[in-house]
């Protein structure tokens, strides 16, 4: 097992609503000093969902720091001292409309953890009751429901790059739905 490298130091250099931007001057455990950049995330969610038989709840979504749309999971950053399952719930209603009777953590992962402290907990809504989004300001979301098969698909060819996104489904296909990869979603 690795050991823990002594921390000299840390300097804040940014903070912000979302993160804060840390840099740690450490000793390791072979004795040498260098430095490490650490982004400091009160972590997040996403939603796994089938609205319909065989059908996933994804969203195009604008990223500004990519540049582009992407293709994921709802999803949203915790409040400070939020539980997980609340802000599921939370940011499901207010992205897609959709309440859920009921959420099931699925797994949790750090999205880039050489760098960033975020913890990103995945949750399965079951028994969705269809409403009105309340979107955030700002927010670029377009709803679509998309076949399982071609999820699948869109992650084989590049169309799904999210992470998350990547990470949820292919759990999905292996560790829930069975040998066909459609479930009983």
């Amino acid at each position: 097992m690795a050991e823990r490298p002594q921390v000299l130091k840390r300097e804040r250099i940014f903070s912000g609503r979302k993160v804060a931007l840390e840099v740690h001057h450490i000793r390791a455990a072979d004795g040498r000093e260098t430095t490490r950049e650490v982004i400091l995330h009160g972590g997040s969610v996403a939603i796994l969902a089938f609205p319909e038989p065989g059908r996933v709840l994804l969203e195009k979504n604008w990223r500004y720091a990519l540049g582009r749309e992407v293709i994921e999971l709802p999803a949203g950053t915790l409040d400070e001292g939020e539980d997980p399952r609340a802000c599921a719930a939370r940011e499901l209603a207010e992205e897609t409309g959709y309440r859920a009777g009921r959420l099931e953590s699925l797994l949790v992962v750090h999205p880039s953890p050489g760098i960033l402290s975020e913890r990103l907990e995945i949750f399965l809504a079951e028994d969705l009751a269809p409403g009105e989004p309340l979107r955030e300001a700002g927010e670029q979301i377009q709803n679509v429901l998309v076949p399982l098969d071609e999820a699948y698909q869109m992650i084989r060819d590049g169309r799904i790059t999210d992470a998350k996104t990547v990470a949820a489904l292919l759990f999905w296909r292996t560790f829930r739905a069975g040998p066909t990869g459609g479930g009983d979603a």
